[in-house]
């Protein structure tokens, strides 16, 4: 009799992100205190955003704006009428003891982003991620914890309100994410959508875009969720995929032991790799929301959403689907390019001004990209422009120069030198009549190697073809270059 071997359970998870972006407006979003980093602690205040008695906040333009460009980049629909809420809570960083923020009519709702993995191959695999809701709120201050590196060892703790006060919107997503590296992609791809948009930095290090992983596991084929736990504290988009990573292993762990699953908060720590217990998580009726009363509805005219509307930029997932399917370029390449506005807006540049779009995307994404790296320059900062790489590209392609002579050159150009001061005596020698003279002279000076090339040993080819660059300090055109050594060698 056979013993029937036991079926090991295949568990998913279910993933979705709660996303803070700060906005890169230059006031807080109700008063007209600084949002600028790196100030003083508790210098850039005021009596708004701390709560004191007698005054009253007073909506950010500039936010709405922000938030509704940021709603409509993310296919939201955005409401014609919303409101803020008071949330509140009780904690040291927070001036008020309450938050405003938006809690049931959010200012935009029902959207989805387009995130874009490369397979093994090469090849492009997409997946749209719906957005349940964004909207705008209040950061709180800072806690700094001191007398120890770690936070269970301190032993005082110091409050900066410099960031009370800043405009945030949290971005939700749906539960559609099932892996760490979906997710750090959804990051990444929120985080250049923002950038392009020109409504936030994304600066991970400086806080300005925070990330809260919400993640339950379940068997394959189950409908209903498992025990969803939050994980905060992570400050990359690595972290975010390993934490991720961790969390999954560690939740099926705990199923298979027959162990709970506790809803809680969790934090990432960096240094042991784990995620480790913080608090039992809050659900919305600890936090006491009701009406802000101290600020009015806020209405969007449809005049006033179709001029925002009109002032978006192309975005990411466009420009790669176009560099593709009309540019003809690699996945890779496409992704490469659309990283950064700047990057997409210089490789256009050149492309109009007359270049090759695949030349013009290896120039950038190699070469220029290597020097970029290496000296810690943004594309901007460099003395090469897009016009002065179209001619470089141009005088390639049309064999006035070699590519081994402008790649030779590149680093006087990167540093503003024109292609005619450095390619001056740089001409390639493509007259056939002045090519089949140092040919000839060539092989007269190579007569036991011709011989040899006459018997049948016809890789010697490119030692002629060698001999005549070599005479030329490599100005000798290739391309016609092989072709006249080809046909004198064989005449």
């Amino acid at each position: 009799m056979t013993t029937a071997t036991p079926v090991k359970t295949e568990y998913e998870a279910i993933i979705g992100l709660e996303t803070h972006c700060q906005l890169s407006t230059n006031t807080k979003i109700f008063s007209d205190s600084s949002t600028a980093f790196g100030a003083d602690p508790n210098t850039n205040i005021d009596p708004v955003c701390m709560g004191l008695p007698g005054v009253l906040p007073v909506l950010n333009q500039k936010v709405l704006e922000y938030a509704v460009k940021a709603g409509l980049a993310l296919n939201c629909q955005i409401a014609k009428y919303s409101k803020f809420d008071r949330k509140q809570y009780f904690y040291p960083d927070l001036p008020k003891n309450y938050q405003i923020s938006q809690y049931d009519l959010p200012i935009a709702e029902h959207g989805w982003l387009e995130i874009e993995l490369i397979d093994k191959d090469g090849n492009p695999v997409r997946k749209k991620i719906g957005v349940t809701r964004l909207h705008m709120e209040e950061d709180a201050g800072k806690l700094v914890h001191a007398g120890s590196d770690r936070l269970s060892g301190s032993t005082y703790s110091l409050v900066d309100y410099n960031r009370a006060g800043v405009p945030l919107v949290e971005i939700v997503s749906e539960p559609d994410l099932r892996s760490g590296q979906e997710a750090a992609e959804y990051a990444q791809e929120l985080r250049r959508i923002m950038r392009y948009l020109g409504v936030s930095d994304g600066n991970m290090q400086e806080g300005s875009l925070r990330c809260d992983v919400n993640i339950s596991v379940r068997p394959v084929g189950q409908k209903e969720f498992g025990t969803k736990v939050e994980i905060k504290n992570m400050n990359s988009f690595s972290a975010i995929q390993k934490a991720i990573e961790h969390e999954i292993e560690r939740q099926i762990a705990a199923v298979e032991a027959g162990e709970p699953i506790i809803q809680e908060t969790r934090l990432w720590e960096e240094s042991s790799q784990r995620t480790i217990s913080m608090r039992k998580k809050e659900g919305s009726s600890d936090y006491r929301y009701f009406p802000e009363p101290d600020l009015g509805p806020i209405e969007v005219s449809s005049e006033q959403l179709n001029a925002w509307k009109s002032e978006l930029p192309e975005l990411p997932a466009q420009k790669r689907h176009r560099y593709e399917t009309d540019l003809g370029l690699s996945a890779y390449d496409a992704r490469v390019l659309t990283e950064e506005r700047t990057v997409s807006e210089y490789f256009e540049t050149v492309i109009a001004t007359g270049a090759s779009a695949k030349a013009a995307a290896n120039w950038i994404t190699q070469d220029i990209a290597a020097y970029l790296n290496k000296q810690k320059l943004a594309i901007t900062e460099i003395g090469l422009t897009p016009q002065n790489l179209a001619d470089v590209i141009t005088r390639i392609e049309s064999g006035k120069i070699s590519n081994a002579i402008a790649k030779e050159k590149l680093t006087d150009l990167l540093n503003g030198v024109t292609p005619e001061k450095a390619f001056a005596g740089k001409e390639l020698i493509s007259d056939p009549a002045t090519l089949e003279s140092i040919i000839d002279e060539v092989i007269a000076a190579n007569p036991k190697e011709y011989e040899k090339y006459k018997g049948g040993n016809v890789n010697l080819k490119g030692f002629f073809v060698g001999q005549v660059l070599k005479k030329t300090n490599k100005l000798a055109e290739p391309r016609l270059t092989n072709e006249l050594v080809e046909k004198k060698l064989n005449a």
